[in-house]
């Protein structure tokens, strides 16, 4: 969340900025229940001083009548503290709830606009290929291939799940093992995490747990959820922790199965694997300073496009619009692989990241000791090496032959055991 000193001495700029996010969101309510509290605050410090000037004085030796006043009066400060404790914990309440639905401020580079058309491209890598054969899109080719089966997972599971078979299930693999030697090599430190997380921290990374908006699976009477990400369980890891700046920063890549509702989510473009409810995904995290989070999230990008270059699919850079930006993101750069099969030919998303400047850590008070010795929050960043489901839709559709076959991209040849997948339907 931003810092409610912050949002009081710069409210028009946040709330120009809640409009330009076309978000909902109410300022003013914030510094509303900030003044409350900070009136609050001072009313409880002067009655806690008269409590103890009361205290200092009953032990001093008094007469009957005097003492029986002051106490008196200390059971009438006791009452009274408990009562502006009892507010203050209240509006302290109304104030947080206000401010975490306040997003963060946006980089000033960052294009203005409420809808992903509006997005800006920044870079462009590969071109699209020419094909001499009409191309199938990756649901008919999953079929003819017997390699995905989407009506048997819709009959066991419900809509948007599926069955990886034969060498799909070799393709995953060999994906997440690319994936994670990638980052290996660029010196993170691996994990597997855990596929449930509490809902305090799912609330500190910025996902909604509950109601209808929400995109997670929430555990009933448990107080967890499904994770919709690894970046839950990686930005979860130090949450309530200082962290020495020494190892600023922390670069972390996260294995984890994914699970999210996609409540509303609808159309052409989210059939087969780009939109589902179940995906395998490796997620890069990092911990930084202030001063380090710009560049870590320029190298982040960098990762995510030697990854799609290395398998040898055409895509574009966007920056993205103000309005298609998630509430944490100070700055977010999508990347777009060509999918032959999406309306003729379009770009898809398959990789984002994002840097949340310190929006996160306070939520979920992560710091680190400065060299002025006061600690201070932490800059979180997120960013997708491989989100299995939709890069294995990507290979399918470009590296499909005329004869229905599909071929594996030269790096994955050595991980997946075989270098073509032939049909059988």
């Amino acid at each position: 969340m931003l810092d409610y000193k912050f949002i009081k001495d710069n409210l028009e700029a946040v709330k120009e900025n809640i409009a330009n996010r076309n978000m909902t969101a109410d300022a003013d309510a914030v510094v509303k229940f900030y003044d409350a509290r900070t009136e609050l605050v001072t009313k409880l410090q002067a009655l806690q001083q008269k409590r103890n000037e009361n205290a200092a004085a009953m032990k001093q030796k008094l007469d009957n009548e005097t003492r029986a006043k002051l106490i008196e009066a200390g059971k009438s400060l006791k009452e009274e503290i408990a009562g502006v404790e009892a507010e203050l914990k209240e509006v302290e309440e109304k104030l947080d709830e206000a401010a975490r639905q306040i997003p963060n401020m946006v980089h000033p580079d960052t294009p203005i606009g409420k809808l992903d058309t509006e997005n800006l491209e920044v870079k462009k890598v590969g071109t699209p290929r020419k094909f001499e054969f009409e191309p199938k899109d990756h649901v008919a080719l999953g079929e003819s291939l017997d390699i995905i089966d989407f009506d048997r997972g819709t009959k066991v599971s419900g809509p948007k799940f599926y069955y990886l078979k034969n060498e799909a299930v070799f393709l995953e693999q060999a994906l997440i093992m690319y994936a994670l030697n990638t980052l290996r090599k660029h010196g993170f430190e691996m994990f597997i995490t855990p596929d449930v997380a509490k809902e305090e921290v799912l609330k500190g990374i910025g996902f909604n747990p509950r109601g209808n908006e929400s995109n997670v699976y929430a555990i009933e009477e448990e107080g967890t959820c499904l994770v919709a990400t690894a970046e839950i369980t990686l930005g979860g890891y130090h949450s309530g922790e200082i962290l020495d700046k020494a190892k600023l920063p922390l670069l972390y890549g996260g294995l984890s199965h994914c699970f999210r509702r996609e409540a509303g989510a609808a159309g052409q473009f989210s059939k087969g694997l780009y939109r589902v409810h179940q995906f395998d995904k490796v997620e890069m995290f990092a911990y930084a300073t202030p001063e380090q989070s710009d560049a870590i999230h320029e190298k982040l990008r960098l990762i995510e496009e030697e990854i799609f270059e290395g398998l040898g699919l055409p895509f574009h850079v966007v920056d993205t619009c103000t309005g298609d930006l998630g509430a944490p993101a100070y700055r977010k750069w999508d990347l777009e692989a060509w999918m032959p099969g999406r309306n003729g030919g379009e770009y898809g998303e398959v990789t984002s990241t994002s840097n949340c400047t310190d929006y996160q850590a306070r939520r979920l008070n992560i710091k680190y000791k400065d060299d002025d010795g006061k600690n201070k929050y932490v800059h979180t960043l997120n960013g997708t090496a491989i989100a299995v489901g939709r890069a294995m839709l990507a290979i399918l559709e470009n590296y499909q032959n005329e004869d229905g076959s599909v071929t594996i991209p030269p790096v994955l040849v050595p991980l997946c055991g075989f270098d073509k997948m032939m049909p059988k339907k």
